[in-house]
């Protein structure tokens, strides 16, 4: 509201608009009801995060200019989306410090465990640290398919020309 009073708008960017296509996507609801993904904040922010490491991997992989500064403004607008959530839901801003360092910390630690295995198509990694991150370490046949929906989803992105993979993602099937 007060960027509409100073006449201020939000700018467009690829990043802005590769994030909304990964949130999304991570909202569909076939993963909470066919996959057992529990409709909660951490497991939601579970697959924001994964979503959108799927897109921040894609466009690094460009390896340009153009790659790697969408890759960065992608990121960048998920970690203004955490800090906004947080202000939304009434966080003052002394604890908004602080719990956005427990976020960045936890995003970190979610990017590193899931990107090893992504790129080395390591499904049996991926699923235990899906297992742990997402079901809470107890949702391993859910796990299982989770991984293979997010190895599937990097192949097809990767085999995706970059702009399509920008603004149109090439996901796999969320199938029950």
């Amino acid at each position: 509201m007060l960027k509409k009073l100073l006449g201020l708008r939000d700018r467009a960017s690829a990043g802005r608009a590769a994030y909304d296509l990964a949130v999304s996507r991570a909202r569909d609801r076939a993963f909470y009801v066919d996959h057992g993904v529990e409709d909660r904040i951490d497991a939601r922010f579970e697959l924001y995060t994964l979503h959108v490491l799927l897109l921040v991997l894609r466009l690094r992989d460009e390896d340009t200019t153009e790659g790697r500064d969408a890759a960065q403004d992608l990121f960048d607008t998920y970690v203004s989306a955490l800090d906004n959530t947080l202000r939304e839901l009434g966080v003052g801003d002394v604890e908004v410090s602080k719990k956005m360092r427990k976020l960045g910390e936890a995003l970190y630690g979610r990017m590193q465990a899931y990107e090893t295995p992504l790129r080395a198509g390591d499904s049996s990694g991926l699923t235990e640290a899906l297992d742990r991150n997402v079901y809470g370490g107890k949702g391993a046949d859910h796990a299982a398919w989770l991984a293979d929906y997010a190895l599937t989803s990097r192949e097809r992105l990767a085999n995706q020309p970059f702009r399509e993979a920008l603004s149109a993602p090439n996901w796999a099937e969320i199938t029950a």
